[in-house]
């Protein structure tokens, strides 16, 4: 038999009577509310994903070494700064506004500033040296001011309030917020962007080229302004719409205990490293299916000009099905739901149909895949962080660290996916 210290046992009895005794419900408001604080991260992310590197090569100039050199260098930062930025929120005291709120608050700013600099154009005739630099350091910046609002953000489902059925439907509620948010971001910056260019009868090449340019300059900058407008709004709506709630396992107290000590608990809890793994290869496998579905649909499928609606179906399917799955963890558990959820998928990735309509039924599947590649590992940690707590009672108030080594994680698969799927395609 374990020995249990009597703060132990206080703690544990604490914790029993807090998820037992009748509560109301979390407030579908509050769970509206932090569901669209999780709109800037993946928005900003798609619109950057699809649209900055052909931004600095066509927009700006660069040359092709430079905007990948940016692109590595800003991701491998983005990287490194979740672990240090989950450690800092961590050890960061509570005040009367809350511990993590004030951290969205304050990066919100500079987040949205850095944004519309990053697609805004030096002139002409600025050395490519600097215009280097200006645009590693903005989309450094950037993601840096995106860790600060995401980290502390995904960490605050923990003090929600409510029981742990309210926080997997808050879980749920924000999911389906992020997959529509992957929508508004790609589809808001693709339609300013893609306005066509009306040249006037009598310009020659030249100056249709230098006002179709200009004109381009312009288009991404009026997206910018758009796109960060919904962010700052967004940020807005957490502020005012949550508060946090803290429980007798989350005290949203300072951690006393240095990196190294931390990062030792949290790497020896099985249930947090097998979540973790399981999360890795799991998103590892969707990642790299992500990253060849258009040359599957242009080579295997025969379907190249049918690309983008297929991939609005399966996005719109994620959206849709997230309300299901959440009905599915909550009838039949969340293991049952995450094996058969994840196994479905195998239908859509093994069949090549080279007739559109044909080919719809299995992208549907796989969009009820991702739906619960998007919900179930992020509505599994809370219970793994709770696990934790209870076992190792002196070591409360890391939730910003756990979260944030997922997120990182996830950042590391789809750096792994990357290379995975170009030696694929040797």
């Amino acid at each position: 038999m374990l020995a249990v210290s009597p703060r132990s046992a206080s703690l544990l009895r604490c914790a029993s009577s807090f998820w037992l005794q009748e509560e109301p419900g979390l407030p579908l408001c509050r769970k509206v509310c932090y569901a669209v604080g999780g709109i800037p991260y993946q928005m900003t992310g798609n619109a950057l994903g699809f649209f900055l590197q052909i931004f600095l090569l066509d927009v700006v100039q660069l040359e092709p070494l430079h905007a990948s050199l940016i692109i590595f260098l800003g991701r491998a930062w983005d990287a490194v700064t979740d672990p240090a930025i989950g450690f800092l929120v961590s050890k960061s005291p509570r005040t009367k506004y809350g511990k993590l709120v004030p951290w969205i608050a304050c990066s919100m700013p500079f987040g949205v500033l850095c944004y519309c600099m990053m697609w805004s154009t030096p002139p002409d005739a600025t050395p490519a040296a600097l215009k280097f630099l200006w645009y590693l350091f903005m989309y450094s910046s950037f993601q840096t001011c995106m860790t600060c609002h995401h980290v502390p953000y995904s960490s605050l489902t923990m003090f929600l309030g409510g029981t742990q059925g309210d926080r997997d439907s808050a879980t749920a509620h924000r999911m389906g917020m992020e997959v529509i948010s992957t929508l508004l971001g790609s589809g808001i910056q693709g339609h300013i962007v893609g306005s066509p260019f009306q040249p006037k009868p009598l310009w020659d090449s030249l100056t249709v080229t230098m006002h179709c340019l200009i004109f381009q300059r312009r288009a991404y900058l009026f997206a910018s302004l758009v796109l960060g407008s919904i962010y700052c709004l967004s940020c807005l709506v957490l502020i005012f719409g949550v508060k946090e709630q803290p429980g007798p396992l989350s005290p949203l107290g300072k951690v006393e205990l240095p990196f190294a000590s931390c990062l030792r608990v949290m790497v020896g809890h099985k249930p947090y490293t097998q979540l973790l793994c399981a999360f890795l290869f799991a998103s590892l496998a969707f990642q790299i299916t992500q990253g060849i579905f258009a040359f599957f649909c242009t080579h295997a499928a025969g379907l190249a000009g049918k690309f983008q609606h297929l991939v609005l179906i399966m996005l719109v399917t994620a959206s849709l099905s997230i309300p299901f799955w959440q009905w599915f963890l909550g009838r039949f558990g969340k293991k049952t739901a995450a094996s058969l959820g994840l196994a479905v998928t195998l239908v859509a990735v093994t069949q090549v149909m080279h007739n559109f309509l044909a080919f719809i039924f299995p992208v549907m599947v796989a969009g009820c895949s991702m739906a619960v590649l998007y919900l179930l590992p992020w509505s599994m940690l809370p219970d793994a962080v709770d696990d934790f707590m209870l076992r190792n009672p002196g070591c409360l108030n890391l939730e910003a660290l756990f979260y944030s080594f997922y997120v990182f994680f996830n950042k590391f698969a789809g750096g792994l996916a990357v290379g995975i799927a170009t030696l694929s395609l040797q």
